[in-house]
């Protein structure tokens, strides 16, 4: 397979799409690590030093090249591919399905615009600020906690957030065991276990990125 292939043809899709759904996973693993630290409860101490690290150090910085690549490149392929199918198809998402497969695993297109327009205003929210006060301001940090405590004080806000983690859930109990059966973790023995680990990896994600704005516009958390 050619490197113009890889980009162009369906399996290159695919495996392009596997390979840098993957690595999003391994990034909401850590993502997910550094949000559980506000439950120390502490004022922000543990989190804001979380923080500080993946915002200073240059191992993080290196690899946050690497996850916006990886993330349009995920966003970019995921629509060629949805276009192509929608092509195929004589109509649309209307049809009844008798292939047993879940309505989520039909909408992967929808629920990743969805999740889109959440990473637009999560990263307009905390990324653009923080970072562009750290470049520009004496090479500072804002305080996320403190950030965070004033953002998900408002309700609508954190209903916003709270569908938007509905919709990460959603998409990675299809997309989890997808990307590795794409990439030849596929065998009838292990599939009902690979379908399991990404039911709760999917649900276990979404649990803790849904607590984070609900912990601190219900007082959970100082």
């Amino acid at each position: 397979m050619t490197w113009k292939q890889v980009f162009t043809s369906s399996v290159g899709k695919k495996l392009v799409m596997a390979f840098t759904g993957i690595f999003l996973i391994l990034f909401l693993i850590v993502h997910a690590g550094l949000n559980a630290c506000i439950w120390a409860n502490d004022g922000g101490v543990m989190f804001n030093k979380g923080a500080h690290f993946m915002g200073s150090n240059v191992v993080p910085r290196i690899l946050e090249i690497g996850l916006f690549l990886g993330l349009i490149l995920h966003i970019v392929q995921g629509l060629m591919l949805e276009l192509d199918n929608r092509k195929k198809r004589s109509i649309g998402y209307a049809v009844a399905y008798s292939d047993g497969s879940k309505w989520y695993s039909r909408s992967m297109g929808i629920l990743g615009t969805l999740i889109l327009l959440f990473l637009v205003l999560h990263m307009s929210d905390f990324w653009f600020p923080n970072r562009s006060h750290q470049n520009f301001v004496l090479g500072e940090e804002i305080d996320l906690y403190a950030k965070m405590r004033e953002t998900f004080s408002e309700l609508w806000v954190v209903i916003v957030y709270v569908l938007g983690c509905l919709s990460l859930g959603y998409h990675l109990a299809h997309g989890f065991q997808s990307a590795f059966r794409t990439v030849g973790v596929h065998n009838r023995k292990y599939n009902l276990m690979l379908v399991s680990l990404g039911l709760g990896f999917s649900v276990v994600i979404t649990i803790v990125f849904a607590l984070m704005p609900l912990s601190f516009y219900l007082g959970w958390v100082i």
